[in-house]
């Protein structure tokens, strides 16, 4: 025990010598952490070449494809029924107010114009063109922000070395100096933060391959924050934030839950913004063989889940090797939008309210406005213990009627109709005096 708890205090200790000292975040990022906490739903996009192979992004290292082999996949990605702007207005539609996509992601392959490397969609593939120009434009076009998600694990750099603990079954792998990977790393955000307008955020993943590595995250959160002061630095770490990020982020897992093995643990949630991320169905990138897409009850009560716990969501989709979404995945957006039509009132602009979450409810509250998300559709009585801020009227949101609930020393007990009873989400709107 002595030592497992010696080995965590040195993880910490090394993300922390190593962040970006004495940051103090802007007015404009300060600015830019209020909307992202009042946005509360993005879209996720993980796409790459591996998506040619329809068996997920880590499928490199999932088949330990040996780097020649997994080179001339890139000559077969051609996105031709790629639409930047259908994109765009697919979200849009969804309610949703921002996209984060996959610039690189851990087979080292970029997906945009960069000079650091030839190993890019512009240089290796028939497509020639870079879809994050495009998604920009169509971003700036339709008021959505975007976000890029940046490994910082490479299986296919040989300056990624000493290597991690994972793609260590494909060979093809070389030796270089890890100096000069993160020189690479700099050159490409200093790109992607310099050629594509107003970047929202930079979304890190993959540092926990090597815990002990000396990330340079100092320099490389300087060199972001001096570009563009505005951009919302998180990395997807699994652990307390450090100097330097603006929001947290948890993987799979509402904060606080630790239902993953990988899980932040609820000592480790701290004030800054929070975001949720999830896939529609169990992958992120694109797998033919994935048909466990969520239900729409799922999804819009993850949704609310995860505003009850004070973040935002960012669903996922892995766009198929043409550039096109699923069927299906467009069909779930689209039942999200939909609800959100109706209720987003109780969950843009929102903050965790004061009735804690449970399995049966959580709160979302907007100033004097408390709305209770009552998740059982099977219960239409429920009870919230020592409750005690003054009530000036409780209805039913949908409609504005009044509802019948009783108040004492124990606390507050809602009753309602079986016929007022959502099959999703049952909205009472409880306004305090």
């Amino acid at each position: 025990m002595r030592k497992a708890l010696l080995l965590v205090f040195v993880a910490l200790l090394s993300l922390q010598t190593f962040a970006q000292k004495n940051y103090e975040p802007t007015a404009a990022n300060l600015e830019a952490r209020h909307w992202f906490e009042d946005a509360k739903f993005g879209l996720f996009i993980h796409w790459g070449v591996y998506s040619i192979l329809g068996d997920g992004e880590w499928v490199m290292h999932n088949q330990n494809i040996a780097i020649e082999d997994y080179e001339k996949l890139p000559s077969f990605f051609n996105p031709i029924e790629y639409n930047a702007e259908a994109w765009v207005k697919m979200a849009k539609e969804a309610g949703m107010k921002y996209i984060t996509i996959t610039s690189r992601h851990h087979d080292g392959f970029s997906m945009f114009d960069t000079k650091a490397t030839d190993y890019n969609i512009v240089q290796k593939t028939p497509y020639k063109k870079d879809v994050l120009k495009d998604l920009a434009a169509a971003c700036k076009k339709e008021g959505i922000k975007l976000f890029f998600y940046y490994s910082l694990l490479d299986w296919h750099n040989d300056d990624y070395f000493p290597r991690g603990k994972t793609g260590t079954g494909i060979s093809g792998r070389g030796e270089g100096k890890w100096d000069n990977y993160t020189a690479f790393m700099k050159a490409q955000l200093t790109e992607l933060l310099t050629n594509y307008g107003d970047i929202a955020g930079i979304w890190f993943d993959g540092n926990w391959d090597r815990k002990e590595a000396n990330w340079h995250f100092d320099e490389i959160y300087q060199l972001i924050h001096d570009l563009q002061p505005q951009c919302l630095i998180g990395t997807n770490h699994h652990e307390s934030v450090i100097p330097g990020e603006d929001f947290q982020m948890f993987e799979k897992d509402l904060p606080g839950k630790s239902t993953t093995e990988f899980a932040s643990k609820p000592g480790d949630i701290g004030e800054l913004p929070k975001e949720v991320c999830e896939t529609i169905n169990g992958s992120w990138g694109f797998n033919l063989k994935d048909n466990k897409n969520k239900t729409k009850k799922t999804l819009v009560q993850y949704l609310v889940r995860a505003a009850g716990y004070g973040s935002n969501l960012l669903l996922n989709v892995g766009p198929m090797p043409n550039g096109k979404i699923q069927p299906e995945h467009i069909a779930s957006l689209k039942e999200i939008g939909n609800w959100l039509k109706t209720n987003g009132e109780t969950i843009y602009g929102t903050r965790e309210g004061i009735i804690a979450p449970s399995e049966d409810m959580v709160s979302t509250q907007k100033g004097k406005k408390l709305y209770l998300h009552l998740l059982a559709d099977n219960k239409n009585t429920f009870f919230v213990p020592n409750f005690e801020a003054p009530i000036k009227s409780v209805v039913l949101y949908k409609n504005k009627k009044n509802i019948a609930y009783k108040m004492d020393e124990y606390g507050l007990l809602v009753k309602l109709l079986e016929k007022d009873l959502d099959a999703i989400d049952t909205i009472v709107e409880i306004t305090l005096k």
